[in-house]
């Protein structure tokens, strides 16, 4: 089985170096025809004119004939721009798409770059819907957000699959061993989805409690007001995440109360149950699909302070319960999101477009 790993995805990102690294821990071969776009930003959310242009460039170079042989082929994230050089180089053979996010939810829904209704809205919409309609097979990142990307582009479901996101086995592994005093480690990017408020408003509900804010975006004017219990570094190296994690008391998923918030488990959640460190983050209808409260995480209502700071102290204050969650979480990773699990998923994904097509 091979596969042609295809368009100007961002080649570093988690979802797509972990979709890659599992289809070939499953025996399928995978190539890459990859032209650069996203690479070396931390702000693409900020991403303008030098990007617009960029992109142009980028699906000139992608129409030119794959010189790959190949079953399917997979169109990686961010690849919205990309499917119609990416028909183009399947000659007839199904592609299948790994958006992970619609772009109008993003920037329009939940970052707010364009008001809802406007020119650049609408565009967006209208980019998502035929990217979506374009390709063969969806791959979605959870079941929650199957539906939303099925509905948005008015697909059939069985045209809309899921595959977790998992994490990267050769940084993130077992090893959680707290260091003293208990810190709250809060890893992602600085947008709304994270719900950096009311993160910000339970450490300043906990003052005993220390906090690790890693990160930067957006929203990085609500750090410069954080309380005097947030330390705060703006960029640590992928490769010493797990480092992080496996000094943390804790770590935090995302706590925002967009209807995307909702729909997505992200990098960060798998990424701390991959290593055992007991989790925190929101209850929503897709963490509700991997994780089960007080087993293997605590779950507390979005965007809510009080609960998010209660949940913390009874965390730094009940080192048993901190140590089955660890268990009970990195369970839950081995059963539905482990590399193994993944890159059987994904394998079954492609065998079944191959055979339809």
């Amino acid at each position: 089985m091979r596969v042609l790993y295809f368009g100007t995805y961002e080649r570093d990102y988690p979802r797509n170096a972990q979709v890659i690294s599992c289809l070939r821990s499953a025996g399928v071969e995978v190539r890459e025809q990859h032209v650069g776009v996203w690479e070396g930003g931390r702000e693409n959310w900020r991403a303008g004119a030098g990007a617009a242009v960029r992109l142009g460039l980028a699906e000139l170079r992608l129409l030119r004939r794959a010189d790959e042989e190949f079953d399917a082929l997979i169109v990686g994230y961010p690849g919205h721009f990309d499917l119609p050089a990416a028909k183009r180089a399947a000659r007839g053979r199904p592609v299948i798409f790994n958006p992970l996010v619609s772009l109008a939810d993003t920037f329009v829904a939940d970052r707010g770059r364009f008001r809802d209704g406007s020119l650049a809205a609408r565009a967006l919409a209208r980019v998502d819907r035929l990217a979506l309609r374009s390709a063969d097979l969806v791959v979605a990142d959870t079941r929650a957000g199957a539906d939303h990307l099925a509905a948005l582009g008015g697909l059939p479901r069985d045209r809309v699959e899921v595959a977790f996101v998992g994490a990267e086995e050769r940084v993130f592994g077992p090893g959680w061993a707290p260091a003293e005093p208990f810190t709250v480690l809060f890893v992602g990017k600085l947008i709304p989805l994270h719900g950096l408020e009311t993160v910000l408003a339970a450490a300043r509900a906990t003052p005993e409690l220390r906090y690790r804010l890693v990160g930067s975006g957006q929203l990085e004017p609500l750090v410069e007001q954080r309380p005097e219990n947030v330390d705060w570094v703006s960029w640590v190296e992928y490769e010493q995440l797990a480092g992080e994690l496996h000094r943390a008391g804790c770590a935090l998923g995302i706590f925002g109360t967009s209807a995307k918030a909702l729909r997505v488990i992200p990098n960060k959640a798998f990424q701390a149950l991959a290593c055992g460190t007991p989790l925190v983050t929101a209850d929503t209808p897709a963490a509700r699909e991997l994780l089960v409260d007080g087993e293997s995480a605590l779950l507390v209502p979005p965007g809510d302070p009080e609960a998010l700071a209660g949940a913390l102290r009874r965390l730094a204050q009940e080192p048993e319960l901190a140590k089955e969650l660890s268990a009970g979480g990195r369970a839950a990773y081995e059963a539905h999101a482990s590399e193994t699990v993944l890159g059987r998923r994904w394998r079954e994904l492609v065998e079944g477009a191959v055979a339809r097509a």
